[in-house]
């Protein structure tokens, strides 16, 4: 009777230990936000954005390079290509490219409750939705997808922290991590390959037939070794255009398609300062006397000279 009983317990506990450990696509931030890690940002300082936009590409990031407490300013990520360009969908038709960033504040920093944004700057995120990259981390912002053709720029309203309401909020020099993106990716958070990419050969061989199917997919079929070798298949999705014909000679990994994709992603590391007030304040004053006290000099001199020219007549 106990057996059974600590069996079942034993099958039991195993589901659940099964279900609280992170499935492969809750690496992967954009996917599977809330039970993600708790930064998108790697050990190495790689954006894991880079894991499925294989490509590399130009992103910029405009900010201030110093802000003041409880102040709202903007932080504008450029995200280039040229608008005509088109990529591969799903389905395997011509889509315009997507874009989307994320900014990675430092903490305390996050995006500016409406009532705080200035007119001109709500001009400039009208149809731009922000989303925190999960319950705790109001410092790090997640931006897309967004249409590409009107938002290589896209506009994020900060709220800069005050250290006189926050004990855990320092005045000095912080880093700002930005990452932008355009285009779908080349692989999916579940380590598949998408359609959005270059699609290789398994196996060496001659291609002895290709098969086009009802959904616009490929099926290569490669013969490997001689004439009695084992025939190989490589279902290729609709969308690549194939780079191979019935009798070409490929070897393993070797291209079967073209490389339909145009986007790709881009990461920058700058830096902001959280200034403060009483500091440039000091500093003004500083100036302020090194210019009165100069001026002082010169009309000390004047007045020596005027004296000395008195004493030589």
């Amino acid at each position: 009777m106990h057996r059974p009983i600590a069996l079942a317990l034993g099958l039991l506990i195993s589901c659940l230990t099964l279900a609280g450990l992170p499935s492969a696509a809750h690496a992967y931030p954009f996917w599977a936000q809330q039970s993600a890690p708790a930064s998108p940002r790697e050990a190495t300082g790689k954006i894991v954005c880079a894991n499925c936009h294989l490509a590399k590409r130009t992103t910029q990031v405009e900010l201030p390079q110093a802000v003041f407490p409880d102040t709202v300013f903007t932080a504008t990520v450029k995200i280039p290509y040229e608008s005509d360009l088109r990529e591969i969908g799903a389905d395997g038709s011509e889509v315009p490219l997507q874009v989307g960033a994320v900014v990675m504040l430092p903490e305390g920093f996050r995006v500016a409750p409406d009532e705080r944004i200035p007119e001109e700057i709500k001009e400039e995120t009208e149809g731009v939705y922000y989303t925190s990259y999960n319950d705790t981390s109001e410092n790090v912002v997640l931006v897309g997808p967004l249409p590409g053709d009107e938002h290589q720029e896209i506009v994020f309203p900060i709220l800069a922290p005050d250290p006189a309401s926050d004990s855990n909020i320092h005045f000095g020099k912080y880093s700002v991590h930005v990452g932008g993106n355009r285009g779908r990716g080349q692989v999916y958070p579940t380590g598949e390959k998408s359609n959005n990419g270059v699609w290789t050969a398994d196996v060496s061989g001659t291609v002895t037939a290709v098969e086009t199917l009802a959904d616009g997919s490929h099926e290569v079929h490669i013969q490997t070794g001689d004439s009695g070798g084992e025939d190989y298949k490589e279902k290729i999705p609709a969308g690549p255009e194939l780079t191979v014909s019935t009798g070409s000679t490929v070897v393993a990994g070797a291209p079967l398609t073209n490389d339909p994709n145009h986007g790709g992603f881009g990461q920058v590391d700058t830096e902001i300062v959280l200034q403060r007030p009483l500091r440039i304040l000091g500093m003004l004053a500083f100036f302020s006397i090194i210019v009165v006290t100069q001026i002082f000099f010169v009309l000390k001199k004047r007045q020596i000279e005027r004296v000395q020219a008195a004493g030589s007549l």
